[in-house]
Order: structure tokens, then C-alpha cells, then sequence
């Protein structure tokens, strides 16, 4: 008999037929032998109207309260749910995460997890009880709500699933796996059986959306395997887990793009110690997250070109904070561009095997795409390019490499 964390989202509680279908597979999990512990989302497109109403009610709306708001989605789902599965004849109970006690940082709309108390939930678990548990939230010192972020919901249970030392975390949601790129834009995509901790890191990071970045993060620190399946289907899906032997042999493993980067650059700035530390620490101060760094030096003196990229939500205070330094710096000018795109291959093979690089840079170049900025990693390359392209490159690369076979 294992321990499972089932997690539900929004689209899989989108209405009662379908909070039912998951009651089904809630009740089959039990029925196989196994204890299960269910964390669910908001039902499909609750958050974001409420976040409207909240916007309507004020221009700038205190982000406490937005939190007390938003937190209400999950809690009307918990409910419903429990219901449901008590009418089926099991016992069931709803939480909120104040009453698991998830204990966050004060951090209001990406609060951050602390701790995570258990013995509620082990305790229904011994009675027989089905935990059904809010996601998403959490509570802090204060006893103020908080919301961990959009897709939150992933992060609560890998939170869950590492306080209660599960076997599995099940993320169940409207795609069958984790495939090599976005099948709505590259119809050869093709699902993955398996992908590395390190491997789903980079693509959530980088533009993927099947699960939330922190909690890859938290099943990479604590070895908990993920199971990414549908709730619609009955298939296998991918399974997120440490690195074995047999993944280096694909070099890459998928193709991710972000449209939602904006790119900044500040012209000829005094190439010294501390210029650089002293933007990054205004960005970091106004809890603005920088995605890529260039910074070149001028052939014209002791000069500099530095250029970042930033989400499209944070460009207007990225911009203005970033003028604010490049008058304070002596800069000659600010150059920006409020919509760019990012474009990534991934793959753990690409930490023995030479080439990648020139391969994913003459791809681009064959179809007459210009780059505008590269980062890379040990085991992804980025390159920032204009949005129009975007889906002519994803598909271009995903050909190149080979994803569209399976691998040997």
C-alpha cells in the first residue's frame, strides 16, 4: 500500500460533472489499496474573476485582501468536493491551509512555504478519512491568508507530499504528460515517459507550463517523484524523477518558448566594479525577477552595454527604475523592446556532447531569424528573438534535433 498526493486543477473541478469524475478516480486510488491525500485549484477561470473584481473594486487593491479573495476559488472547490465523495458513500474532510497550517512567509500573492503540519491530515488517514485539501494557500506568523502564486497549487502538493513522506505526487490536469514542445504549436510533439528534475527545472523556467517551478523545485530537493498525468484519460503520463543512466542518450529533450519577455539595455554605462550590482539590487528591491544578463564592453574606453530581459508584467517598473539608474550612472541612453520572445532546447545530453550550440544557431539562421540575445547553462541554451518568429523556430528546432523520433 503506498501514500499518494493526488492534485487536481483548475480545468479537471472546472464544474460539479467533473469534480465528480475526480471523486471516481479519488475513490478507485482508495479502492486499489493506497491512502490518498487530494489537493485541488479554483475551478477553471474562478481566480482570475475574482482578481477582477478586486481590480474593479480599487486601482490598486491592498494585496492582503486580494489574497483573502483569491483563496475562496480553492476553499469552494475543497468543499464541494468532499461533499461529493461523501455522498458517495466515503468519508471525506475538507482543509484550508490555515487549518493543515501551511506556514508561509508574509509575502502576499507569491508567498513562500516555511512548514507544513501533518498530523491532521496522518490522523484522517489512520480514521479512514479522505483529506481533501485547498491549494494554493497558506497562512503566516500573523495569521494573515496568503496565496503562493499562479500554479500554486503544484507547489502545495510536493509541499504535502514531502511533510507526509509520500510515494507519488500525481499533478492531474488537461494534457496527458510532459511532451518536447507545445503540441499547439508543433503538432509532431511527442509525450515523454520520463524526464529528470534538472530537465523540468529548466523548461519550467523557461516558458513550459505543465507544472509550477517551485514545486520541481521542492521534489527535486526532497526525491519526491511527480506523476504528470490527465484526468480525462486513463494513460500513463510523465514521470518527473531523478536522473538514470539512459537520459543522457537523447542530447535534447525538448523545445520551450516564453513569449511573455521584454528586453532592456543600457547604453555605454562605466564599465567598473559595482555599476552592475547597483541596478540588479534597485530591480531586486522593487521584487522585480531578471531573467537574462549580457553585458558587453566598448572598444571607446572603460565603457559598457548591459541588456536584461524581464516578464512583460514587470517591464513598465523595470523600465522606470532602470531610467532612474542609467541618469544616476551617467548612461548614454535606454534601449528597450516590450515584446520579444524566448526560445530554449533542453537536455541533459548536451553535458557530453559538443555542438548543440552551432546546431540550434544555424537552424535559426536558415530560416532567417536573428538573434537578439543567448544565455545558456550546462544543460539549455536561450536565445531571444522577435515573438513573430516564434512558432517557426520552436517548430524548426524541434525538427532539427530530432524530437519528433523516438529515442533509442
Amino acid at each position: 500500500m503506498a501514500l499518494i498526493v493526488q492534485k487536481y486543477g483548475g480545468t479537471s473541478v472546472a464544474d460539479l460533472e467533473r469534480l465528480r469524475n475526480v471523486a471516481r478516480r479519488v475513490i478507485q486510488t482508495r479502492q486499489r489499496g493506497h491512502d490518498v491525500v487530494v489537493v485541488v485549484s479554483a475551478m477553471a477561470g474562478h481566480t482570475d474573476r475574482l482578481l477582477e473584481l478586486a481590480r474593479e473594486a480599487a486601482e490598486r487593491p491592498s494585496e492582503r485582501e486580494v489574497d483573502v479573495i483569491l483563496a475562496t476559488g480553492e476553499q469552494i472547490t475543497a468543499g464541494l468536493l468532499a461533499i461529493i465523495l461523501q455522498d458517495m458513500g466515503f468519508k471525506a474532510r475538507s482543509y484550508l491551509g490555515h487549518q493543515v497550517r501551511i506556514l508561509t512567509d508574509s509575502l502576499f500573492g507569491r508567498a513562500r512555504i516555511k512548514t507544513v503540519d501533518s498530523w491532521r491530515l496522518i490522523k484522517d488517514l489512520r480514521e479512514g478519512i479522505i483529506p481533501v485539501v485547498a491549494g494554493f494557500q497558506g497562512v503566516d506568523e500573523e495569521g494573515n491568508i496568503t496565496t503562493l502564486g499562479r500554479g500554486g497549487s503544484d507547489t502545495t502538493a510536493v509541499a504535502l507530499a514531502v511533510a507526509l513522506r509520500a510515494d507519488l505526487c500525481e499533478i492531474y490536469t488537461d494534457v496527458d504528460g510532459v511532451y518536447t514542445t507545445d503540441p499547439n504549436v508543433c503538432e509532431k510533439a511527442r509525450k515523454l515517459d520520463r524526464i529528470s528534475y534538472e530537465e523540468m527545472l529548466e523548461m519550467a523556467s523557461l516558458g513550459a507550463k505543465v507544472l509550477q517551478i517551485r514545486s520541481v523545485e521542492f521534489a527535486a530537493k526532497y526525491k519526491v517523484p511527480i506523476h504528470v498525468r490527465s484526468s480525462f484519460s486513463d494513460q500513463e503520463g510523465t514521470i518527473v524523477c531523478e536522473e538514470v543512466e539512459d537520459m543522457e542518450k537523447a542530447v535534447v529533450s525538448g523545445v520551450t518558448y516564453d513569449r511573455n519577455q521584454s528586453r532592456i539595455e543600457l547604453v555605454r554605462i562605466p564599465d567598473r566594479p559595482g555599476v552592475a550590482a547597483r541596478l540588479f539590487e534597485a530591480l531586486s528591491d522593487a521584487s522585480i525577477p531578471v531573467d537574462m544578463i549580457i553585458q558587453t564592453s566598448s572598444a571607446e574606453g572603460p565603457y559598457a552595454n548591459l541588456a536584461f530581459t524581464v516578464s512583460k508584467a514587470d517591464f513598465p517598473r523595470a523600465l522606470e527604475i532602470t531610467k532612474g539608474i542609467a541618469r544616476e550612472l551617467g548612461a548614454s541612453d535606454v534601449l528597450c523592446e516590450e515584446d520579444v520572445a524566448k526560445v530554449s532546447v533542453v537536455g541533459l545530453g548536451m553535458k557530453s556532447q559538443p555542438g548543440v550550440a552551432f546546431k540550434m544557431f544555424k537552424t535559426l539562421a536558415n530560416e532567417g531569424i536573428n538573434i537578439k540575445m543567448i544565455s545558456t547553462s550546462e544543460i539549455k541554451i536561450s536565445c531571444v528573438i522577435d515573438p513573430k518568429y516564434t512558432e517557426l523556430a520552436v517548430r524548426a528546432l524541434h525538427n532539427a534535433f530530432g524530437l519528433d523520433r523516438e529515442q533509442d
